[in-house]
């Protein structure tokens, strides 16, 4: 679409000369007007200040050199030299007055106006009315580029229902990442309304880094469910934690075990993750990989009995971690938790098992999400069949945001407003 409108801005720029019966610099005007073509609202409005912060510094000196070169060339009897000092001096005061008005970024545009006044007009037989039409045919190119920049192909946008979407597998590529594409869309769609958030068995230590593009405003619901997160302030907004005996039963369990366990507990929104060090080697790599995270904080030591465990953590080889979910889903402590098991990524011949409360499910927090507030519809998108509403396909990171974007904004052409 910016290519598409790129395209339109200058066709519009050549009619509105053509209207003004060719009296101005076409040029000038499609210049301004791309440089507000830009991805999102909020830089095209940036850009289009500071090319008239620019262009109206650079007309005023452009103006006072075209007053005083007459009278320096009457006094000097040398085009040569008053054009190599006057317009070498006067640059200082042209960047100086950005410093001064605090808009250095415009520094630029006001010397490009400045040149191409004093350089190439000052023998002109009218070279005032280059200055107005210099100016003039930037401020109709910043206009053409704010208005075409701000259609939108929507007919009503539904800012009333909250999307949700996977993380790993659905909107992130292999490099566990945004595409250009999703980063763009969806901030711009966020940014006109769109009420989105994301559902991930990720810790926020492990989803921040990917998610740091995306311009969230709502919190994420993150550990399986066992948190709600507001990533903006980074701050734990609602816990789901294993009561205290329950989390103490847990615990002598996976010592009896033997197997490397992990405890992850929430304390005055720090998350704390007690272990104790074993001869393992993998997980020897898992500790010193994350403990570098500022959102993570390993402690070597057993757990406290009266800590609160948002869940249990265990790696180790598959064997082992099948024949422990085994033996602890035949226990009568099984109906009071939630257990996943998977094979481990990143260390092959390896599962994690991780144990929440019962009550502690992506579903339950979605619903607190709903009515803290205040949505009637969601819409989920995942790739698990019969898991979400939305089946999206696992090896394309873009279905997800074409998705939405169907969704939020029906095909039409209208202007969307601020």
């Amino acid at each position: 679409m910016r290519i598409i409108k790129s395209v339109i801005a200058v066709a519009i720029c050549f009619l509105v000369n053509a209207l003004r019966g060719e009296l101005g610099m076409v040029f000038y005007s499609q210049l301004a007007a791309l440089w507000c073509i830009q991805m999102y609202r909020s830089n095209t409005t940036k850009n289009a200040i500071q090319r008239i912060i620019g262009t109206c510094v650079g007309a005023v000196y452009g103006l006072i050199y075209l007053l005083l070169f007459p009278h320096l060339i009457s006094v000097i009897k040398s085009v040569f030299w008053v054009e190599t000092i006057m317009v070498s001096l006067s640059l200082l005061f042209v960047l100086y007055t950005t410093v001064v008005l605090k808009k250095n970024q415009a520094s630029y545009f006001s010397c490009v106006v400045f040149l191409s006044i004093a350089i190439n007009h000052a023998h002109d037989i009218v070279p005032y009315l280059f200055v107005w039409n210099r100016f003039l045919d930037t401020m109709i190119g910043i206009v053409i580029g704010i208005l075409v920049n701000d259609i939108r192909i929507c007919i009503n946008p539904d800012k009333e229902t909250l999307f949700v979407s996977g993380l790993d597998d659905t909107i992130l590529n292999i490099n566990e990442s945004l595409s250009p594409f999703s980063k763009v869309e969806l901030n711009r769609m966020i940014d006109s309304g769109l009420k989105f958030t994301i559902s991930t068995i990720r810790t926020p230590a492990s989803l921040i880094d990917p998610v740091k593009d995306i311009r969230l405003k709502l919190p994420v619901i993150a550990m399986n469910g066992a948190v709600l997160y507001d990533t903006q302030k980074n701050s734990f907004i609602k816990i789901t934690s294993i009561p205290i005996d329950l989390s103490n039963q847990l615990m002598d369990i996976i010592l009896d075990s033997g197997l490397c366990w992990y405890a992850n507990v929430i304390v005055d929104d720090v998350l704390l993750i007690y272990y104790t060090r074993n001869d393992d080697d993998i997980n020897t790599k898992l500790v010193n990989d994350l403990k570098v995270s500022p959102y993570r904080n390993y402690i070597e030591r057993p757990l406290p009995k009266n800590e609160d465990v948002v869940y249990f953590m265990l790696l180790d080889k598959s064997d082992r971690i099948n024949e422990f979910y085994l033996s602890l889903m035949d226990r009568e402590i099984a109906s009071k938790i939630n257990v996943i098991t998977y094979q481990s990524g990143d260390f092959p011949g390896y599962s994690y098992i991780k144990i929440y409360d019962k009550t502690a499910s992506k579903d339950n927090m979605l619903g607190y999400l709903k009515e803290t507030y205040s949505f009637d519809k969601t819409i989920t998108f995942g790739t698990i069949k019969g898991q979400y509403d939305v089946l999206i396909n696992k090896n394309d990171a873009n279905d997800v945001v074409r998705r939405i974007r169907k969704l939020y904004e029906p095909l039409f052409i209208r202007k969307v407003s601020s």
